[in-house]
């Protein structure tokens, strides 16, 4: 067994390089750990047998590691029902509508091919954080030490997720409101292929696919969005075709950016404050979550649409334990997950997202770039990573040069005035302080980007 590397559970997931940081023996002591979890939560009852579900993407090591955590799963006496390749928003709909007791996902999301990790939910898609499990987890497994089920639980396939999924999701949308776009979506070799397929072929749309075989060696390029040299292909091929509007996933399809026919990435804030007003219309003065990065022109769609404006930390597992403990009913975040906390679930839910959008979109004669024009008021600076020996000193830095300012501390220093604001997080696993800036225009913004950067350095 390779010695496991402690630094790979983290706040919102385990995640490491295979073959480096861990190996298959620790998706065995996963799954030995993760029943005796679920038997200290309060809603163990005894003698219960737990019915976890387990899905994986399709990373080169992901076969062998299902294999190994099935195995300590059913070792520690749960029934364990095998997904098989699942995007991480169709896992979580799994682990919802069968009622299943948990589950983990086997993914690196967007990391490059010799990353791998998991992903950890309780009953419903409940998300599992380092607070609420993942400390615990890690204890478990550095110290391997565990009571072997007597009563050895079994193995139970299950193909059908998708199709139930796809029902689910033909409710919740009129498919007939939606114009016959022409659109190029680059999936990246990752899991949004398996979703995007079975949603375009609902209703007539011209479907241009980049990059739709799965292929964990990711051979075109690195499947993350949010890095916009990985949106070039895309980019590229809308001009070339003339498309109405590109669609870009990320490695596990939990994540989607979107590209307007100038070739133009929409900036998430903005497909965030649209889809804001879209749920309002069905739930009139819900609260919608925004995270701290700034993307301001959110919170003015959603108090135009009389919304409640909710500010959220970072982190998917973080926001989606927000959503449900605050009753919040949309939320979106900078880095392109968009969450529903709807009766199935509070997750992702892609192809909802883009079928809303699509409808949205269908309601004007204008092009997509017209369409989003007037949204495109602030200037941003993209977020910007600093080295720093000393993470405290540069808050404190910061939290004195801007004293006189709306100052909000729900994950790192937000920082806000009238015409620009701010919001400065460290990173939880590097000596890193991450810089996100935006301002009333561009003049400012740079002036005052440079100005924190200053005090950063």
């Amino acid at each position: 067994m390779l010695p496991i590397n402690s630094e790979i559970f983290k706040a919102y997931d385990i995640r490491g390089i295979y073959g480096q940081d861990f190996d298959n023996e620790l998706a065995y002591l996963l799954g030995l750990a993760f029943v005796e979890l679920r038997k200290n939560d309060s809603d163990y009852q005894a003698g219960k047998k737990f019915r976890i579900g387990v899905g994986m993407d399709m990373r080169l090591s992901s076969p062998l590691l299902k294999e190994n955590l099935l195995r300590g799963l059913i070792t520690a006496g749960a029934d364990a029902y095998d997904l098989g390749l699942v995007s991480t928003p169709t896992f979580y709909f799994a682990i919802a509508n069968y009622n299943y007791d948990g589950g983990i996902m086997i993914s690196a999301s967007h990391n490059p091919k010799e990353w791998n990790g998991f992903k950890l939910v309780r009953t419903k898609g409940v998300p599992i954080s380092g607070e609420t499990g993942i400390d615990f987890l890690k204890e478990k497994v550095i110290a391997n030490h565990f009571l072997i089920s007597e009563t050895p639980g079994s193995i139970v396939k299950n193909g059908e997720t998708l199709k139930d999924e796809i029902s689910m999701i033909k409710e919740k949308v009129d498919l007939t409101k939606i114009k016959p776009f022409k659109i190029v979506v680059d999936t990246a070799n990752g899991m949004g292929a398996e979703y995007i397929e079975k949603i375009f072929s609902l209703f007539p749309c011209d479907i241009i696919p980049l990059n739709f075989k799965l292929d964990g060696s990711f051979p075109a390029h690195e499947a993350d969005p949010l890095k916009e040299e990985n949106l070039e292909d895309l980019k590229k091929e809308i001009i070339k075709q003339k498309a109405d509007l590109g669609i870009s996933t990320d490695g596990d399809g939990d994540r989607i950016f979107f590209v307007d026919n100038l070739g133009k990435t929409i900036s998430p804030a903005i497909i965030r404050g649209l889809l804001a007003k879209i749920f309002l219309s069905d739930m009139p003065g819900a609260k919608i979550g925004y995270d701290v990065r700034p993307g301001k022109i959110t919170k003015d769609l959603i108090e135009e649409n009389h919304g409640i404006p909710v500010l959220t930390r970072v982190g998917h597992s973080l926001i989606k334990e927000q959503m449900i403990k605050e009753n919040i009913y949309f939320a979106g975040e900078s880095s392109g997950h968009f969450y529903l906390n709807a009766p199935t679930g509070c997750f992702e839910y892609p192809s909802v997202i883009i079928l809303k959008l699509l409808t949205l979109f269908s309601q004007s004669n204008q092009t997509i770039s017209e369409f989003i024009k007037p949204y495109q008021k602030y200037f941003f600076s993209g977020e910007i990573n600093r080295t720093v020996s000393d993470k405290e000193a540069v808050f404190n830095k910061i939290a004195e040069k801007y004293a006189d300012a709306v100052i909000t501390k729900l994950d790192g220093l937000s920082i806000n005035y009238p015409d620009y604001w701010f919001n400065v997080r460290a990173s939880n696993t590097e000596a890193k302080i991450r810089l996100n800036l935006e301002a009333i225009t561009e003049e400012i913004m740079e002036k005052k980007r440079d100005e924190v950067l200053s005090l950063i350095n």
